[in-house]
C-alpha cells in the first residue's frame, strides 16, 4: 500500500484541477501545467479534494499510485509558488552569464559552452551564482542537474558547479616527502 497515494490532496483557493481523457490539468495564479496519466489509476476530484486509487492490485499499478499522487502534489504546489534551485560555480576563470534565451558558460574548456534555456524557466546569473526558477519542479530540477553535470565539483580544490546546500567532501592532496 502506498502511503503517498493514500493521502488526499487538498486543492487551494484560486487553483482549478481537471482530469479529462487521461490528462490531468492544474491552473493556478502562476500558470498551467498538464500531465498525461495512464488509466491504471482512478483519479477522483470532489469538493476540492483529489484522491487516487489503483484499478488493479498488480505491482505496476501500485508503483504508479504514489508516483502520480506525488506528481499532482508538485503540480498543485508549483502553480501557487515557483520552485527554485541554486547552483554555485567555483573556480578561477569560470564564468556564467545569461544572454537572451541562452546561458553562456566559460568552464575552462577550449570553447565557450552555450545552453538554450527551456521555455517556462527563468535563469539569473549573479557573480557565478545561477538561480533556476519555474512552476514545473521536474523541469527546474532536470535543467539544474544538466548544468551541474557539465562541470561537477572535484574533491581536491572544489572547482565546478555545486548546489547551494551541497557540501563537497575534500580530499588531501599529495604529501611531500
Amino acid at each position: 500500500m502506498s502511503r503517498v497515494g493514500k493521502q488526499q490532496l487538498v486543492v487551494p483557493a484560486k487553483t482549478d484541477v481537471s482530469f479529462v481523457n487521461g490528462i490531468f490539468t492544474v491552473k493556478g495564479p502562476l500558470g498551467t501545467l498538464s500531465k498525461e496519466l495512464k488509466d491504471t489509476i482512478t483519479v477522483t476530484i470532489e469538493n476540492n479534494i483529489v484522491s487516487f486509487t489503483p484499478k488493479t492490485d498488480d505491482p505496476f499499478s501500485r508503483a504508479l499510485w504514489g508516483t502520480y499522487a506525488s506528481h499532482v502534489k508538485n503540480m498543485i504546489a508549483g502553480v501557487n509558488a515557483p520552485y527554485t534551485k541554486k547552483l554555485i560555480l567555483e573556480g578561477v576563470g569560470f564564468k556564467s552569464e545569461v544572454k537572451g534565451k541562452d546561458l553562456h558558460l566559460a568552464l575552462g574548456f577550449s570553447h565557450p559552452v552555450v545552453v538554450a534555456i527551456p521555455e517556462g524557466l527563468t535563469v539569473t546569473a549573479e557573480k557565478n551564482n545561477l538561480t533556476f526558477t519555474g512552476i514545473d519542479k521536474e523541469l527546474v530540477g532536470q535543467f539544474a542537474s544538466k548544468i551541474r553535470a557539465m562541470k561537477k565539483p572535484e574533491p581536491y580544490k572544489g572547482k565546478g558547479f555545486r548546489y547551494d546546500t551541497e557540501v563537497i567532501r575534500r580530499k588531501a592532496g599529495k604529501k611531500t616527502a
